[in-house]
């Protein structure tokens, strides 16, 4: 019995048409709700060179504002994650969250200019989300692999970068005035109010946002071999050992019959592309999927031959979380047996490291493929680690090792 997580996959666009309604939709919202009211704050649209510039940025998978030459010109929120899927909005509302920690600053105390009163770590996402003439955003979502976060490696993390047009975050300034919603909104919108926000219109909305409903095509490449299922495909037909975590099913999948089993977690005999409509990471029109499997957090010395042993039928190994510096560990207690192929008595992050496929700075994810006996284990040298040579092991068995890419 083997359960495999289903994540989001943002692979054929730099941000889908839903997450890009949704974040629209909830900064209108949240914008049309502050407290004290506002009385300029402006609706906002989606500014397509906002998103291809947001897409830039986020495909650098650096943690932090830019580009340099950009910043004068626009506003910037920036969000990461890693582990189970969360929607795009999630980080939009944690922006907004650091209101708790902001004091606007009243007529009274702005004299010559407003204190910015913060008394969290940062304030600044949520009064450039709030900042009332900002009335233009475009953001990009894009997965980075071993992306430094704070100084942390995540091995997959989904980043969010969202621009914002005019700039606000003016030191000096308030995000907005306070007064009657709509009481002072700039002529350019005419008298309209739509829920509490300077409002031009609905053509003009939705011209805004349908514009952006183009397809993107140049981060495909980033992610390697993809495989094509039915609607029936089981997850233990496709899989069998390897890394093989990308598929693209087709429409319909609702009509068929195939089971699936589980939920969050879903048992091997689930239909792959009906696992994922259960779970919401893909619709009845189909599309692209990652399946991921459970993650076993193990030490340096853990061997497959304690973990999963070779079985017939082949058995499929968790995926493995090695820590960092196994590279220093006692090789009699952290043997290391073989090259490219290796002994099942092997630990298994150790056999990474020589084998290439880990980092001992930041440890990090593994997959392993065990397979049945091997009568010779041969000795090398790489990446800092003298490996053991064995002949005719009795009853041994052995295994490779694969990078999580």
């Amino acid at each position: 019995h083997f359960n495999w997580m289903l994540e989001r996959q943002r692979s054929k666009r730099a941000i889908t048409a839903s997450d890009m309604q949704a974040i629209l939709d909830l900064h209108n919202k949240l914008r049309g709700q502050v407290y004290p009211p506002a009385a300029n704050m402006e609706y906002m649209v989606w500014d397509t060179e906002l998103e291809r510039s947001a897409q830039e940025w986020a495909e650098t998978c650096l943690w932090e504002h830019g580009p340099t030459g950009l910043l004068p010109q626009i506003g910037q929120n920036l969000g990461v994650h890693w582990g189970r899927y969360r929607p795009p909005t999630s980080h939009v509302q944690a922006w907004y969250d650091e209101i708790k920690d902001y004091s606007f600053p009243y007529p009274q105390e702005c004299n010559p200019h407003c204190p910015f009163k913060c008394s969290g770590p940062v304030c600044t996402h949520y009064t450039q989300l709030v900042w009332a003439t900002s009335s233009r955003i475009g953001c990009a979502i894009n997965v980075c692999y071993n992306m430094n976060v704070w100084g942390q490696i995540w091995a997959k993390a989904v980043y969010l970068v969202c621009n914002y047009s005019p700039k606000g975050n003016w030191w000096g300034y308030t995000p907005y005035k306070h007064g009657t919603p709509c009481s002072a909104c700039p002529p350019s919108y005419g008298g309209l109010c739509r829920e509490n926000l300077c409002y031009k219109g609905l053509l003009c909305a939705f011209n805004a946002v349908a514009s952006n409903i183009v397809p993107y095509t140049t981060t495909v490449q980033k992610f390697g071999a993809t495989q094509i299922v039915t609607c029936d495909r089981k997850l233990r037909d496709q899989c069998k050992g390897t890394t093989c975590n990308r598929y693209e099913c087709p429409a319909g999948c609702l009509d068929s019959m195939a089971k699936v089993i589980g939920t969050v977690y879903y048992d091997m005999q689930s239909s792959i592309c009906r696992a994922g409509i259960h779970y919401g990471v893909i619709d009845n029109d189909g599309g692209w999927m990652d399946v991921t499997r459970q993650v076993k957090v193990i030490t340096c010395e853990t061997t497959v031959s304690v973990l999963c042993p070779y079985q017939k039928p082949a058995r499929h190994c968790p995926r493995i979380y090695c820590p960092r510096n196994c590279l220093q560990e006692n090789p009699h207690l952290s043997r290391v047996i073989g090259t490219k192929m290796y002994s099942d008595k092997s630990s298994i992050c150790r056999s990474a490291i020589h084998a290439g496929v880990l980092s001992n700075e930041s440890g990090g994810y593994v997959d392993v493929m065990p397979t049945d006996n091997r009568k010779l284990y041969i000795s090398s040298y790489q990446n800092g680690i003298v490996s053991e040579s064995l002949q005719n092991p009795a009853g041994g068995k052995a295994f490779r090792v694969f990078a999580v890419i």
